[in-house]
């Protein structure tokens, strides 16, 4: 008991961590020109190149490093559950540094996606098991789809959500890929396997989201891929690694649990009333990258 308590408060300073190190980003990557997920040495070159970008990226780094020391500590599922609180964290730090109140639709797609989240806590009361350690096909099977619905989000979604949303959904299932591979990895068995996935599926996941921050607000972008980020492996937890599901009432609040994320994540990522363009609350537009001089 004494090990999950710690998990725990090891998590939720995680999720700060995390969190914090996503607005100095958000805030270091609009000073920067257009990063493109098409050009990615000078992507990697522009973002090495801007200190507060470096800052804020420490910050996330150490955020991941307690998340990694949480799974080795406790299951998957309740390692996950306790750090999608982060969305409601993120809100709150967004609203404090804007100093600008958020959109009415986007309380409550925090109000909803913390409710679920929330909820996904109460479902796991019943199940603590650790479960089982994943065949690689089935491992593998998961981080190919996941690569494969991201590049599908950044290059279909736009079209329907905000181009921040669409890189936020990509990014979320991205790190997901990443969070499965690491709790393969700490699991034991495959260690080099898993470690070479878990490098690229983060590698690009980071990419995914700088991008993402150039055109959507850090609320928007991180939220939706933080909730992604921890939903998509509890729902990995509950299949591939075997950890017991809940039975009678736990299991109906399961259910309503993933139903609020889900409708939290939708509200998120809504355009707002009378927005045409692709760009969120506050943003402003950016020019489009200038072919490089020969």
């Amino acid at each position: 008991m004494i090990q999950i308590v710690l998990a725990l408060a090891v998590t939720l300073l995680s999720a700060c961590l995390l969190n914090v190190g996503y607005l100095i980003e958000h805030s270091a990557v609009g000073d920067l020109p257009s990063l493109s997920i098409r050009h990615p040495v000078q992507a990697v070159r522009l973002l090495l190149g801007a200190p507060r970008w470096l800052s804020g990226f420490a910050v996330e780094a150490a955020g991941w490093g307690l998340y990694v020391l949480a799974l080795a500590l406790a299951p998957l599922s309740l390692v996950q559950a306790t750090a999608a609180g982060g969305v409601g964290i993120l809100a709150l730090m967004t609203s404090h540094v804007s100093q600008a109140p958020l959109a009415r639709h986007e309380w409550v797609a925090v109000a909803l996606s913390v409710s679920g989240l929330a909820l996904l806590g109460i479902s796991l009361a019943g199940a603590h098991g650790e479960g089982s350690v994943p065949g690689h096909l089935s491992v593998g099977l998961w981080i190919a789809a996941s690569v494969g619905a991201a590049a599908l989000a950044v290059r279909f979604l736009r079209a329907v959500v905000r181009a921040g949303a669409a890189f936020g959904i990509a990014a979320g299932l991205l790190f997901a890929a990443g969070d499965i591979s690491t709790k393969s990895a700490v699991e034991g068995g495959g260690h080099v396997v898993y470690a070479a996935a878990l490098v690229p599926c983060y590698a690009l996941g980071t990419g995914v989201l700088q991008a993402g921050f150039q055109h959507g607000s850090a609320l928007v972008t991180a939220g939706i891929a933080t909730l992604l980020t921890n939903a998509l492996p509890i729902a990995a937890g509950m299949t591939i690694f075997g950890e017991p599901l809940p039975g009678g009432w736990l299991g109906a609040v399961r259910i309503a649990a993933f139903a609020a994320v889900v409708v939290g994540a939708f509200f998120l990522g809504e355009r707002g009333r009378g927005q045409k363009g692709e760009l969120g609350h506050g943003e402003q537009s950016r020019p489009e990258p200038q072919p490089a001089r020969g």
